[in-house]
């Protein structure tokens, strides 16, 4: 494999994983509203740990064991409360505005990196990152200002912001997981504990879904385990700090899912937060291919 192309596949990688994210959050909005949130988020992650824990066991595999394990378990936890109030505030607001809004996260992840993981932040990396995010608050300005903002949207902002952070966080712990397990691995691991994790309250939540509701959650697992073993691999061959921004481009699946699923329509401030979000990750590339391609160099 040339140098090139081993600079372009993780990139490559985390947009496919992306898009298929923003399809999964559209068909997990239609189960959420037919089946609940609860429901339509515990059987997501326990079909999504059926589906990718048997390829796993198949591999070869070795046990995960202390550090590893620990960040098994650290990403699941995450991951079972970050679905939860994501797919909440997906009920209260359009596909495209939860998503534009809960890319603060990546934002926060550039500094939890450097906190954290050591990675040292780039200029352009910042700068695309404040332009991305400047976005973002185009769109966020555009649903305050409107008539029909009330209790219920603001619950559904408040759940998002929770989520966003949680987030945040989670870019961190899976360039950490990225580094130790194998994408399989971190696959089952991230279904199967947080699947784990909202059974627990099962007894009280959980109520039998409607055959369609259920196909779309289905559905749903399925493109959660291809984009949790897209992001797991390009995660484990580039910074942090180089792939978050491409989250951004979410924005872009978001806006045509939501119109297709629900015709949630497009706003001319979206529009406008679109044209900074794209124009902050084509920025974003070039830095990144010229950083990698010195340390392959070297």
């Amino acid at each position: 494999m040339s140098p090139s192309q081993r600079l372009l596949l993780p990139f490559v990688a985390a947009l496919a994983g992306v898009a298929l994210l923003s399809l999964m959050d559209a068909l997990m909005k239609s189960a959420s509203l037919a089946a609940g949130v609860y429901t339509a988020s515990l059987l997501r992650s326990l079909l999504a740990a059926m589906l990718v824990a048997p390829v796993w066991l198949g591999s070869g595999f070795t046990w995960p064991r202390g550090t590893v394990m620990r960040l098994h378990i650290e990403r699941g936890v995450v991951s079972a409360l970050m679905a939860l109030t994501f797919f909440y505030a997906l009920t209260k607001l359009p596909i495209a505005e939860a998503i534009a809004i809960s890319f603060v996260a990546p934002l926060l992840a550039l500094y939890l990196a450097n906190i954290l993981l050591g990675e040292r932040i780039g200029r352009t990396a910042i700068w695309a990152s404040l332009l991305g995010f400047a976005g973002t608050l185009v769109i966020v300005g555009n649903r305050l200002g409107r008539t029909d903002f009330d209790e219920e949207v603001a619950w559904g902002l408040a759940s998002l912001f929770v989520s966003a952070l949680l987030y945040a966080y989670n870019f961190v712990v899976i360039r950490r997981q990225s580094q130790v397990a194998g994408p399989l691995e971190v696959a089952t691991f991230h279904a199967g504990v947080g699947g784990l994790v909202q059974l627990l309250a099962a007894p009280f939540f959980f109520a039998l879904p409607g055959m369609e509701a259920l196909r779309e959650i289905g559905f749903a697992a399925v493109l959660t385990v291809a984009a949790s073993l897209l992001i797991a691999w390009s995660y484990a061959r580039a910074e942090a700090q180089v792939l978050v921004p491409l989250e951004y481009t979410g924005f872009l699946w978001a806006a045509l899912f939501g119109w297709l699923f629900f015709r949630e329509p497009v706003t001319v401030p979206t529009l406008i937060g679109v044209v900074l979000i794209v124009i902050a990750c084509w920025v974003a590339v070039p830095r990144a291919r010229t950083e990698q391609t010195l340390e392959a160099t070297d």
